[in-house]
């Protein structure tokens, strides 16, 4: 998906991906992590994500990197939070008091910005690509995670012909050849959650498998 895909959706709010409360597994599965709740944990593609007000009422400090500036200025206004803004390279930072969110391309974002994160959380990013880009978001992601940092990342799997992402579909198989080499993996749960779906049941999409795993970055 090439930056304009997601510029357009979020300027004509065709946003299906966008949860409206915050995900179950996140809620069920964080404490699995073990963090101090001052913890800074980032938060890839996070969108205008409740998931971030979430982890800020446990006390985390969120770093959040967003593409879309539509989506940035919708999170703090949507959630009455008055911000500051600052410019740095081709990044724009807004900042508030447990949560900071950094405009612009992941790809292009600097490792020394996530340098002091203790945590991470990604339940829209690795999902969010095809497959082609799905790999280079991965060795994206294994650059701005620092050694012996934990994560929690949450996917979906289901037959990918059934249905043109986004979500895409992220299987084990895949998780295990292209994350395996710089994280180690724990598989927390996988449960069916198609009954939960409505446009997948609508799509008669025959199974939909989502996995809650836990990353820690390898030395």
């Amino acid at each position: 998906m090439q930056p304009q895909f997601w510029h357009e959706k979020w300027q004509l709010q065709q946003i299906g991906f966008h949860q409206p409360q915050v995900n179950p597994f996140l809620i069920r599965y964080w404490h699995e992590l073990r963090l101090a709740p001052n913890a800074e944990v980032f938060v890839p593609l996070c969108g205008k994500s409740l998931d971030m007000c979430y982890l800020a009422e446990l006390g985390h400090h969120v770093l959040g990197c967003e593409l879309s500036q539509t989506a940035v200025e919708q999170f703090f206004t949507e959630n009455q939070l008055s911000y500051s803004l600052k410019p740095q390279g081709v990044h724009q930072y807004y900042s508030t008091e447990q949560v900071s969110l950094i405009q612009g391309d992941i790809f292009s974002l600097p490792t020394n910005a996530t340098e002091h994160i203790q945590g991470f959380y990604d339940r829209a990013a690795l999902i969010a690509f095809p497959e082609e880009m799905r790999q280079q978001y991965a060795l994206a992601l294994a650059k701005l995670i620092p050694s012996g940092v934990t994560g929690l990342l949450i996917t979906l799997d289901y037959p990918q012909d059934t249905l043109s992402g986004p979500p895409f579909a992220v299987s084990p198989d895949w998780i295990e050849q292209y994350l395996a080499p710089y994280f180690d993996i724990s598989l927390l749960s996988c449960e069916d959650v198609l009954a939960d779906n409505p446009r997948f049941v609508n799509k008669q999409v025959p199974w939909l498998n989502e996995a809650a795993y836990k990353l820690t970055r390898k030395a």
